[in-house]
């Protein structure tokens, strides 16, 4: 990856607790045109991660210390970055824990490092700030495009990265019903590989923000056959 003339350089995480793949990854992102930070345990992840605000965490779930799941869990609590999972082969339920806590994608290893480097370039692509300074309203929801930031009823909510392209995906096809598939494609991009229950977790916790009986939604309903639709 060729970096923009003057664009800053984007620094990347990589937190794993095996020396020869942390070398590889430090490797291939910086041919990538990235600045490395590395950490082989959680509790040096985390002092990293608050001390050099990196723009993009990869995270491996097995960890000495502090595992990835808590390291994960503490950073959602402080900052918006997005996270990308290492998860071993079979490990659903850690997969779903990982999202569930704020985790932005995963890759099951063995990975392909061409496939991690796409994972790394659509995750930092979706985190940019829009340049747009317009504001999107509906009810009590306020969008404001130009700074990333959603508010109810005058009070700002805290979404991660993600939850926030849901969101505004949804508000601005008000009315209309997508299945799971058109919403990883359009708002997760082509090149995501994980499966539909990705939305359906981050669908749940949008639904925490901005529904009054979030068990009782009236504003991101489910369409029962074929996936989700948002009323205004």
């Amino acid at each position: 990856m060729i970096q923009a003339l003057n664009a800053p350089t984007k620094t990347v995480l990589v937190v794993d607790d095996e020396p020869t793949l942390v070398a590889t990854l430090k490797y291939n992102l910086e041919r990538e045109g990235y600045r490395v930070l590395t950490a082989t345990d959680g509790e040096s992840a985390l002092a990293l991660a608050r001390s050099r605000r990196p723009d993009l965490l990869i995270l491996d779930l097995m960890l000495p210390v502090m595992d990835g799941l808590e390291v994960c869990r503490a950073l959602r609590r402080e900052m918006s970055l997005p996270i990308l999972m290492l998860t071993a082969k079979g490990d659903e339920v850690d997969k779903v824990v990982g999202l569930e806590l704020g985790a932005d994608d995963y890759v099951t290893k063995p990975f392909g490092m061409r496939e991690l480097l796409a994972r790394v370039r659509a995750l930092l692509r979706r985190s940019e700030p829009t340049a747009d300074a317009e504001t999107i309203a509906t009810g009590d929801l306020e969008i404001d495009l130009k700074r990333r930031e959603a508010r109810r009823a005058g009070k700002t909510l805290e979404l991660k990265p993600k939850e926030m392209e849901l969101l505004l995906f949804f508000v601005r096809n008000r009315g209309r019903a997508f299945t799971r598939e058109q919403l990883l494609r359009d708002v997760w991009g082509y090149d995501f590989l994980g499966d539909s229950r990705t939305v359906d977790v981050h669908v749940r916790w949008l639904r925490q923000k901005i529904e009054d009986e979030p068990a009782k939604p009236v504003r991101l309903i489910t369409v029962r056959g074929v996936g989700y639709r948002f009323e205004g």
